[in-house]
């Protein structure tokens, strides 16, 4: 009975960890999908295939623009970019769209912001765009012009990866010669931000609150004492260098992506990682053991490890260049005092932003049912893609 008890106390604290994780950003989340809804609606996925046809700093730059509007689900984001390289994107472009539509998206850092600090968010916003920077140049240098090729006749060998339907759907309103905000009042406007909020959701909800109740479980059973030791943090020098080598290995086996290893980042954090260490983790999410799978379907084993080493590098470079640069700075972050809390609900700033938000919500949902695609859209998210997914899409 006694272990009983301590079996469910430890349980309850877990849950409640989780809890007030998901009470804390619940609002935030709302916002960044619906804000994140209503650049997809305006930004047409044919339009990006047209853009991307070569590895030169501008089309990179365009590249990593165009996965900052996108969603923030990395299984549709892996799946696009392989979309893109085989309708004639440059591959080195097409990742660095995919390195882009997950770690320079407004949901992103709209919850690092509340969790972790704006100095996260900043560190996130520099380190992104370096990371791509890196890869490009490791490409240049190692990707030779015979893996680019096997790659591609692998690509089109059409193995499923996940989110395949989502990658490929393009609900976006047509142009029309009307402007960015007319398009966004029409009525097909409204109907598209429904969609993309819907649809987004749906995509990363699984690993959004997975993250969070493996962060629970983490805060309620791991001591602290234990990250310490692990991540060196009474070694402050080699902890510089320990935790952005180390923080993408730990992400690899978690296997949460998207937005959802947030909120582990922060129990990281008050464990002792070190400030690039945490960057290094939240970047390390394209390659979970999950994803890695995906790469080894879609490309090939030697593209997939090519992969797993350009980006592990990068990955780590671009944490390590973060904390050297914010520390030289003088804005690198010391306070351990990410948001890791223990479930409390009282009338504060945040749960009239809550009640707000999920009013937000559920007039989205209810414009996505009434007007969009309905539950037929939501099963063709992880559907073969094909025309009847354009079809489908535009058919409302």
């Amino acid at each position: 009975m006694i272990f009983a008890v301590a079996v469910g106390h430890e349980l309850w604290q877990a849950l409640s960890f989780a809890f007030g994780m998901t009470w804390e950003v619940l609002w935030a989340l709302i916002l960044g999908f619906a804000l994140s809804a209503v650049v997809q609606a305006v930004v047409s996925k044919r339009e990006m295939r047209r853009l991307l046809p070569d590895d030169s700093p501008k089309t990179l730059a365009v590249a990593s623009g165009l996965g900052a509007a996108s969603s923030s689900c990395s299984y549709a984001s892996v799946a696009l970019a392989r979309s893109l390289f085989r309708k004639g994107a440059n591959f080195t472009a097409a990742i660095a769209f995919e390195i882009a539509s997950t770690n320079l998206v407004i949901e992103l850092g709209i919850i690092m912001a509340i969790l972790l600090g704006w100095q996260f968010v900043l560190g996130e916003f520099v380190g992104g765009p370096l990371m791509i920077v890196f890869l490009a140049i490791l490409f240049r240098a190692f990707l030779k012009k015979s893996l680019v090729e096997e790659a591609r006749r692998e690509a089109e060998r059409g193995r499923l990866g996940s989110m395949e339907g989502h990658a490929e759907m393009d609900m976006s309103v047509e142009d029309d010669g009307r402007s960015l905000w007319r398009r966004l009042r029409s009525p097909e406007g409204f109907t598209a931000t429904a969609d993309y909020f819907v649809m987004d959701w749906a995509a990363v909800a699984r690993d959004v609150f997975g993250g969070l109740l493996i962060a629970g479980a983490l805060a309620a059973w791991v001591p602290n004492s234990f990250w310490q030791r692990f991540f060196l943090e009474h070694h402050s020098t080699l902890a510089k260098f320990w935790g952005p080598l180390v923080g993408p290995a730990v992400a690899i086996v978690s296997f949460v992506c998207s937005i959802g290893n947030v909120p582990l980042a922060a129990v990281l954090w008050n464990g002792g990682i070190s400030f690039g260490g945490v960057l290094a983790f939240i970047f390390a999410d394209l390659i979970i053991l999950p994803i890695l799978d995906i790469y080894r379907r879609y490309y090939g084993w030697r593209m997939a490890g090519f992969l797993l080493a350009t980006f592990y590098t990068t990955m780590v470079a671009a944490g390590l260049a973060v904390e050297v640069l914010f520390k030289g700075l003088g804005i690198e972050r010391h306070a351990r005092d990410a948001k890791v809390e223990m479930a409390s609900v009282s009338w504060n700033y945040t749960t009239y932003l809550n009640i707000v938000f999920l009013l937000v919500a559920a007039a989205l949902v209810w414009r996505y049912f009434r007007r969009g695609g309905g539950w037929e859209m939501l099963r063709l998210m992880n559907e073969p893609a094909g025309e009847d997914h354009h079809a489908h899409a535009h058919a409302h």
